[in-house]
């Protein structure tokens, strides 16, 4: 990955928040769909008949749209956006998605509700998805909207299961050494108790500055 891979697009603030808006909300709706599709015990028929409905819809999406993945964008006002991404992506229905709070320097939480879709052991959280949340919260807690930072390397203790349902993942800066950043995380169900622990080096790539001295690179972070 290099710098220009970050994509700068010409698109207003004002209407990359109405177009992030717009498809947010239908994202939603996927979600409740791929719920629905999950749990449901409708017949074969009313099955069919769906498919059908969906296959219409997506065809209906694909007369236009990107060639590639989304990738990140950000624009001249220092707006950017990462509306695919897997875990915050507001136009991804795979992501929960995550809202991540900074409540200072060096940490991060988000709280967020896990129902049928991320399910691995009946009735728990997949080890995989706690896996994939605490990457992302560490990697935010990391960067801080100062810097780029990218996984190195991610520990993972799994110290019990993880019931579906409320869930909150913290993270805080443990300690850093020029372009490494060591984090410590971990996942709590709803009694607050850690079910998963986590710690991950995270570095900054030789291409992108070691502060926020140059806020080019910090438009990325803050989509």
């Amino acid at each position: 990955m290099t710098m220009e891979m970050f994509i700068l697009d010409e698109t207003s603030t004002g209407e990359v928040d109405r177009r992030e808006k717009v498809v947010a909300a239908l994202t939603d709706s996927v979600r409740d769909l791929v719920d629905a599709t999950i749990r449901s015990t409708v017949d074969d028929d009313e099955i069919l008949a769906v498919r059908e409905e969906v296959d219409a819809l997506v065809s209906r999406l694909r007369a236009a749209q990107l060639a590639g993945p989304a990738g990140v964008r950000y624009n001249a006002e220092g707006r950017s956006w990462n509306w695919g991404n897997a875990v915050v992506g507001q136009h991804n229905a795979l992501a929960p998605p995550l809202e991540i709070v900074h409540d200072g320097p060096g940490s991060a939480r988000a709280d967020v509700v896990l129902g049928a879709a991320y399910e691995g052991p009946p009735g728990m959280v997949h080890g995989g998805v706690a896996a994939l949340l605490l990457d992302q919260i560490m990697g935010e807690t990391a960067s801080g909207f100062k810097r780029l930072t990218m996984t190195g390397t991610l520990s993972l203790r799994y110290r019990r299961g993880t019931p579906l349902g409320p869930v909150r993942i913290e993270g805080r800066i443990a300690s850093e050494s020029g372009r490494k950043i060591t984090v410590q995380a971990h996942l709590a169900g709803p009694d607050g108790e850690p079910t998963v622990e986590a710690t991950g080096l995270f570095i900054i790539p030789s291409w992108a500055p070691v502060d926020e001295s140059d806020r080019t690179w910090a438009r990325f972070a803050e989509g």
